[in-house]
C-alpha cells in the first residue's frame, strides 16, 4: 500500500474507511484524559478507558478491581468532569478491564 494511500485510509477528516473509527477513538482518549485529570494523583493509572455510550452512560474501565472499588466512591466526580468537558451523561458505571 503507498504512503498516500495510507494517509488517506486513516485520515480521520475525511470519509475514508476508517475515519470514523480513528475519530470515535481519539474521543474516547480525551474523555480518558479528562476523567484523570479530575481525580486525586493517587488515582493516577486507576483508568485505563472510558466511553461514552448512546443513552447517556459513562462506562469507565479500571485497571484493576481495587481501582474498580475506589472509583465508584468517585462517580459524581467522573460525572461532573464528563459534563464540564460537553458530554451529556446521565449515569457512571464502573467496570474492570479484563486481565491477560
Amino acid at each position: 500500500m503507498a504512503q498516500n494511500d495510507l494517509k488517506k485510509l486513516l485520515n480521520p477528516n475525511n470519509d475514508g474507511e476508517l475515519a470514523g473509527v480513528i475519530r470515535r477513538a481519539r474521543e474516547m482518549g480525551e474523555l480518558t484524559h479528562v476523567l484523570c485529570d479530575s481525580l486525586p494523583d493517587e488515582y493516577a493509572g486507576a483508568i485505563a478507558a472510558a466511553n461514552l455510550r448512546d443513552d447517556g452512560s459513562l462506562v469507565v474501565i479500571a485497571t484493576s478491581p481495587a481501582w474498580a472499588s475506589r472509583l465508584r466512591y468517585e462517580t459524581d466526580t467522573l460525572l461532573s468532569a464528563a459534563r464540564n468537558a460537553g458530554c451529556e451523561v446521565s449515569q457512571c458505571r464502573v467496570r474492570v478491564t479484563p486481565q491477560a
